[in-house]
């Protein structure tokens, strides 16, 4: 969202009961909580940093990170249900497009990270985790500067969405040089029943 909050909050209550239960406003942090207050319907679900980057990171990453092969999913897929079970980018799923890995000498994959709902002018990083007993070896940042110099070839940035509690993730991406910004999602709030409450059956 971009705009005057009371402009886009008469905009979101016409939006609502057209595009179903699963629309998500999402924007800068202030405007979306400027909005919520607005909204009866909506409450505020998520605050995240955006992170980005407009220029190659430029690290060595030596020979370990690459892009995986489809025939190695079902790894990252096991990788992820251990160390971040709460991903959205899965395996297979559409618009996940591809996995990057970085493997020990023995071939056990240690870290992951996505390639997932890039646009033509936006890479889009997901997915990046690190197995817990591989942790504090700088692998995610290697995999990082591998993964954000690839998909910035012929785009204008590369971003990524990351929780403030991770702190560690946050300092990684700052150290390669990926600018912060707040931001925040919304969603309908649920009925007692775990139907959603409509437009129009909030007061006004």
């Amino acid at each position: 969202m971009s705009g005057d909050p009371d402009a886009l909050a008469a905009l979101v209550r016409e939006a609502i009961p057209e595009v179903g239960t699963t629309f998500r406003p999402f924007g800068p942090e202030d405007l979306v909580a400027a909005v919520v207050a607005r909204v009866p319907e909506l409450e505020l679900s998520a605050r995240f940093a955006w992170m980005e980057i407009t220029e190659p990171v430029g690290g060595q990453v030596g020979n370990g990170p690459r892009w995986l092969g489809e025939d190695e999913w079902p790894e990252v897929t096991a990788l992820l249900d251990e160390s971040f079970p709460d991903s959205y980018a899965r395996p297979g799923q559409p618009r996940v497009h591809r996995w990057a890995g970085v493997r020990d000498s023995a071939g056990r994959l240690l870290a992951v990270a996505a390639d997932a709902w890039s646009t033509d002018e936006i890479g889009f990083l997901a997915g990046v985790t690190t197995r817990p007993d591989a942790r504090g070896r700088g692998l995610a940042a290697t995999l990082c500067t591998f993964a954000a110099d690839e998909l910035l070839a012929g785009r204008e940035r590369v971003a990524l969405l990351a929780d403030y509690s991770n702190v560690a993730a946050v300092a990684t991406y700052r150290k390669l040089g990926f600018d912060l910004r707040r931001v925040a999602a919304a969603r309908q709030i649920s009925r007692p029943d775990g139907s959603r409450r409509a437009a129009r059956d909030a007061p006004r």
